[in-house]
């Protein structure tokens, strides 16, 4: 039921958003978030492209500028600083030595750094509709195309931080798995516990992964392994909704419906009925079926992922 793994996961960040002065001012954009919470949780490895190409600090501000999907990064006094290849090709060699990590928080809007909505000039200067990737992030993020990225801006929704930090937990359950060498058991006893968190996500793609599994036949787990963990990770980018949290509570309650009284069956649907409308947070529905299941216990719900995705002291299930 723990999600806690007995190492940290190694996330990579943004140096600036842990307070080191790294920006082309010579300033921070330190995240409280991810310096005093997730610190606790994670082992960070900060990481600044700019600097680490050698432009110093602090230096002249470099900017997207051209195609939206091929920009150049370039200096916004002198056009003839040219980044991109640098920035393009340290992208690439980090990608080649970060190899156990388990996510990257990116700084947003940075023409080196951003995930997207990165502004891209014309040549005269005046900032296109649209926008682009920064060129580090760009290189990166092509090698380790499953591996759960993240903007720092975008972790102050609720949603999105649950949702990036659940994702992140399991890259790190799959690493452990492959630690212990991928076999036909393996991954059935995986998809197994990651059933109703799947269905949460992405109720579709949860079929479609038992299904691929069911097929499984005499497939060698190390190839068929990492094509179900490139889709487990594309079905879990999909934001959970009230209306599949719900539906996956409901199945949950249904493992109790023979032990539980006629009283607490009613409750458990009241609450579940509360949280659907908003009027409570996840965290209430779960904390009574937790509840319950340790009064009536069941090894199949005992060991869903679902019910504990992240360790519980980061309340993440109490803004959502």
């Amino acid at each position: 039921m723990s999600s806690e793994s007995p190492h940290k996961p190694k996330i990579a960040i943004s140096a600036c958003l842990l307070g080191d002065e790294v920006r082309y001012n010579g300033g921070h954009k330190q995240s409280q978030l991810c310096s005093r919470t997730l610190s606790q949780y994670f082992e960070f490895v900060p990481v600044c492209p700019e600097v680490a190409i050698g432009l110093g600090i602090p230096r002249e501000p470099i900017r997207l500028v051209g195609d939206l999907r091929h920009p150049r990064a370039v200096g916004t006094v002198n056009p003839q600083l040219d980044a991109t290849q640098p920035l393009a090709d340290y992208g690439q060699r980090m990608a080649a030595e970060l190899t156990d990590l388990c996510g990257y928080i990116f700084m947003q809007k940075s023409p080196s750094c951003g995930l997207e909505r990165v502004k891209v000039y014309h040549a005269n200067g005046s900032p296109q509709d649209g926008g682009g990737r920064g060129i580090y992030a760009e290189a990166f993020c092509a090698r380790h195309p499953d591996l759960p990225v993240e903007e720092d801006g975008r972790l102050n929704d609720p949603v999105l931080r649950e949702n990036f930090l659940t994702r992140v937990f399991a890259y790190a359950a799959w690493q452990d798995l492959l630690q212990q060498g991928l076999s036909r058991r393996g991954l059935t006893d995986f998809h197994a516990r990651y059933k109703y968190l799947l269905m949460a996500h992405n109720p579709l793609q949860y079929k479609a992964l038992g299904k691929l599994l069911g097929n499984m036949g005499q497939s060698d787990p190390a190839e068929l392994g990492p094509r179900y963990f490139s889709q487990l990770m594309a079905a879990l980018k999909q934001c959970a909704t009230r209306g599949t949290h719900s539906n996956v509570l409901q199945h949950l309650s249904g493992y109790f419906k023979q032990t539980l009284s006629v009283e607490d069956k009613q409750e458990v649907q009241h609450v579940i009925g509360q949280y659907r409308l908003g009027v409570v947070p996840l965290v209430v529905p779960l904390t009574l079926l937790k509840h319950h299941l340790r009064h009536h216990p069941d090894p199949y719900i005992a060991q869903q992922v679902y019910l504990q995705p992240h360790p519980e002291n980061l309340s993440l299930r109490n803004a959502i």
